[in-house]
């Protein structure tokens, strides 16, 4: 969802991520750099993350995803964190998810 909106920010502006994969896997551990280094995008992201999610060869997912989030502030892009407890699955952003979407689409008009 990331890297479809960083790449296409003109249709894509919208970023639900949750237990997103941001370390050295696919080249997603580059992106909190790139953040910091580059202009700023019409992108409003939430990310989620579990504080016992993986730490393997790859990196660790609750270490990467902090490292986004950090990113995002420094960058001062429209963005919400929340980390929970539970590990690489889906039932906290399960539970979170009305609140995430609408989170992301606050202030949403339609157009006539």
């Amino acid at each position: 969802a990331w890297t479809v909106a960083w790449e296409r920010p003109n249709e894509f502006r919208k970023v639900l991520s949750h237990v997103g994969s941001f370390t050295n896997i696919r080249g997603g551990h580059v992106y909190p750099a790139i953040i910091r280094k580059t202009e700023r995008k019409p992108i409003r992201a939430f990310l989620q993350a579990g504080k016992n999610d993986l730490d393997n060869l790859h990196g660790s997912w609750p270490l990467a995803n902090l490292q986004m989030a950090a990113a995002l502030k420094f960058a001062k892009y429209d963005h919400k964190f929340v980390i929970g407890t539970e590990g690489h699955n889906g039932r906290h952003g399960g539970a979170i998810m009305p609140a995430s979407l609408r989170w992301l689409w606050r202030g949403y008009k339609p157009q006539p």
